[in-house]
């Protein structure tokens, strides 16, 4: 059941973002929130579920979705990691990823080896020496600073070995 919720929410993340990311945008220029509020809200995400702010509320982050999706391979790829550079949400939530209550794991006992997780991860194809999901010699992406919980890997995972659990 999670699983099928997480393939929905992944499937539906270009949608989502683009809903939360137009919010965000009026909320700042229109109703004039504070910026303070709105990084006060990207710390609890970022303390609740990592690096989510990024991939799935920031205008400036659907913006670059749709850079990406124009040409996904490429500078416009790595660009995306590039932009996040000026951000304090990014910078917090990313260090959060470590000790953010959800996080990405792995069953090992029930993990098949078979590599699609890893093939998911734009984080793992942009560095395949560095990170893996699945093969214990190597960090885990959900870890690091850069991994915006996307989720396309446990949504990928074949016989639900990767969770975003507690």
């Amino acid at each position: 059941m999670k699983n099928k919720l997480v393939g929905f929410l992944v499937s539906a993340r270009m949608a989502i973002l683009t809903i939360l990311g137009i919010i965000a945008y009026f909320a700042v220029s229109y109703l004039h929130v504070s910026l303070w509020l709105v990084l006060g809200a990207g710390i609890l995400t970022g303390v609740l579920f990592g690096k989510v702010f990024c991939r799935w509320v920031c205008p400036m982050g659907l913006i670059m979705e749709i850079m990406m999706g124009l040409s996904p391979e490429g500078k416009i790829r790595q660009m995306y990691q590039y932009h996040k550079i000026g951000c304090p949400i990014a910078w917090i939530s990313g260090w959060l990823n470590r000790y953010s209550i959800f996080r990405i794991r792995l069953n090992a006992d029930t993990c098949k080896n078979c590599g699609i997780c890893d093939k998911k991860c734009y984080i793992v194809a942009m560095e395949p020496a560095k990170y893996s999901l699945y093969k214990p010699t190597k960090e885990i992406p959900g870890d690091s600073y850069t991994c915006s919980k996307c989720l396309e890997c446990v949504a990928a995972c074949p016989n639900g070995s990767l969770k975003y659990k507690i």
